[in-house]
């Protein structure tokens, strides 16, 4: 099992940057894949970025590529997603999960969620 805690959401203005965490428990956290995900008000939750395991490989929804970056720590059980030139419709609850395979975007594959941290920007 892992359980998993997001950080690092907040209030930005349109352009600004935050940087989103999420920390794992459990001592098997280098053998999960990792996500990202999202969901605005009245929408679907959507993806946003995937890691591999090793972070070797990674993968980005069409709407965030070239402006968010996922990345991992092993050591320190923690996933990253970086969110540079935010835009209002990034606006959402942020959510990271696992999952004991390979990187995927698809939301029904992952096993773990975190409660979610909220991201709001304004224009």
């Amino acid at each position: 099992q892992v359980q998993l805690v997001e950080s690092g959401g907040g209030l930005v203005q349109a352009g600004g940057s935050l940087r989103l965490s999420c920390a794992a428990s459990g001592r098997t956290f280098s053998s999960y894949a990792m996500g990202w995900f999202r969901q605005a008000p009245g929408k679907e939750r959507e993806s946003v970025a995937a890691i591999s395991w090793s972070g070797g490989s990674t993968y980005y929804a069409d709407s965030v590529k070239g402006r968010f970056t996922i990345s991992r720590d092993n050591a320190k059980n923690t996933v990253y997603l970086q969110m540079n030139s935010l835009k209002p419709e990034d606006t959402a609850v942020y959510y990271c999960a696992a999952r004991r395979n390979t990187a995927v975007l698809h939301i029904g594959e992952y096993d773990y969620w975190g409660q979610g941290t909220q991201v709001t920007v304004s224009s």
